[in-house]
């Protein structure tokens, strides 16, 4: 509640937390003349800035040239002996991310908004007390409220895996050292990314999934495909197995409830994430929270409270930098008097393994499930021109299409440079292009997008 001596500073716009969507929407209302506060706990930037998306692909460019390099004899060079020093690898992670950091920051101020470091907390509708990080509090109500506060990686409840020092997605990027042995708990995204990056590190890694097969979301044979890379690379894989208890002593030791014993030098936990709600007050804002504390939104994303909105992962949107830009022009209209929302989005999603798969729209599993007549198109990676040039031919293209409209309904693009393939499909999908448009363009040669050409003749069904 608010203190009898608290004086309430009145602002046009109080954003709560800095990621994506927070910080454009409050630099964007700023320049134009609104009164803004931002409230940050300290990470300038946001988590994608700071612990996710930035720092892991610095690393990721990292492990890809590790690869290249062991492998540089197949395309006539001879490099020598491969080292890897972690101290250069986090070197060259914090620069990128200091870089990033900085022009945020300098964004923040030339703005204009009034960038508060400190922790809010909800006092009464729109209205947080903050505690400032150099101490003092200030009282900020605003005529409009976003909830920024995002998310941060969970903690699994396996027994004596708290107490066994685990990793998790942000904490193992600051390692000081490249653990000879690796175990991944969570065969999702995040998991294989690490587990792919820290094998060409040089790590022994083994990968721990309770379902029948990884990425249970993709099709079969997309996973099956992506699986057999990651074994060809040295992780071991092994799925339907659950993780009974965990213990360290002088290295981590993993009980399976099969009875198998795994012993590794660090553990890695990758099993999702949790949303920052739990001490923000949202009760004295009238702001309600889902069954696993995400902050409850309709399609304009605005929450139970008049003018206060969520957005990004706290709001349950889908945890991608991306869609969270988007949250932000959806929040936008709704506070400049516009019309947005989340209703039918087509958000594409990128997994840097190497080879990365890139995808958007429906799988053949999700498409067959609509009762739609579909057709079925698949592409070995090793049939596009440029990947034989590149000596990069590991992976499988697929599409799925409506065999009535010739509508694109989803693409999975498992091979190289897949992330800047699929942006050329999810463009046709936007047009509502017919898949010949794909089939019969005129595509540079060569060129990884050529392989459109090709795919969209490779009907399986």
């Amino acid at each position: 509640m608010i203190d009898s001596r608290d004086v309430v500073e009145d602002v046009d716009l109080l954003v709560v937390g800095g990621g994506k969507a927070g910080k454009t929407l409050a630099m964007d209302l700023a320049r134009a003349g609104r009164r803004v506060v931002m409230v940050e706990r300290g990470m300038i930037g946001g988590t994608c800035v700071n612990v996710a998306c930035i720092p892991t692909k610095s690393l990721v460019t990292s492990s890809r040239l590790a690869r290249r390099a062991a492998g540089a004899q197949s395309l006539g060079l001879s490099i020598g002996k491969l080292e890897v020093d972690v101290r250069m690898l986090r070197s060259h992670k914090d620069g990128v991310v200091a870089d990033m950091v900085a022009l945020n920051h300098q964004q923040f101020l030339d703005s204009g908004m009034d960038l508060v470091l400190g922790t809010a907390r909800f006092v009464a509708e729109r209205t947080v007390g903050i505690d400032l990080n150099d101490g003092g509090r200030r009282v900020v109500r605003g005529a409009d409220v976003v909830i920024d506060t995002g998310t941060v990686p969970h903690m699994p409840s396996v027994p004596g895996l708290a107490g066994a020092a685990p990793l998790n997605s942000e904490t193992i990027m600051d390692l000081e050292r490249i653990p000879e042995r690796l175990v991944v708990i969570g065969g999702g995204y995040v998991g294989l990314e690490f587990a792919h990056m820290f094998a060409a590190f040089g790590s022994e890694v083994t990968v721990l999934d309770r379902g029948p097969r990884l990425l249970p979301r993709e099709d079969a044979d997309i996973s099956g495909v992506l699986t057999e890379c990651l074994r060809e690379d040295g992780v071991e894989v092994l799925t339907g197995v659950t993780v009974k208890d965990v213990s360290r002593e002088d290295a981590v030791r993993l009980t399976l409830e099969d009875g198998r014993t795994l012993v590794a030098d660090d553990v890695l936990a990758a099993t999702g994430r949790d949303p920052v709600t739990r001490d923000l007050g949202l009760d004295a804002a009238g702001v309600r929270t889902d069954e696993r504390g995400f902050v409850r939104v309709d399609d304009t994303l605005a929450t139970d409270a008049p003018h206060t909105w969520a957005v990004g992962d706290v709001a349950g949107s889908p945890q991608f930098t991306h869609v969270s830009l988007d949250d932000y022009r959806v929040v936008k209209a709704g506070i400049t008097g516009g019309a947005r929302s989340t209703a039918g989005r087509l958000v594409p999603w990128n997994l840097f393994t190497d080879p990365e798969l890139a995808r958007v729209g429906l799988t053949e599993e999700q498409a067959r499930a609509t009762g739609r007549d579909v057709r079925v198109a698949r592409l070995p990676v090793k049939a596009i021109p440029r990947a034989r040039t590149m000596r990069e031919t590991r992976g499988l293209w697929k599409a799925v299409v409506d065999r009535n409209t010739e509508e694109i309904l989803g693409v999975a693009l498992l091979g190289p440079d897949s992330s800047e393939v699929l942006t050329v499909v999810q463009t046709a999908m936007w047009a509502g292009l017919p898949f010949t448009r794909l089939r019969d363009g005129i595509i540079a040669h060569p060129t990884m997008a050529e392989g459109l050409n090709a795919l969209f003749t490779s009907w399986v069904d």
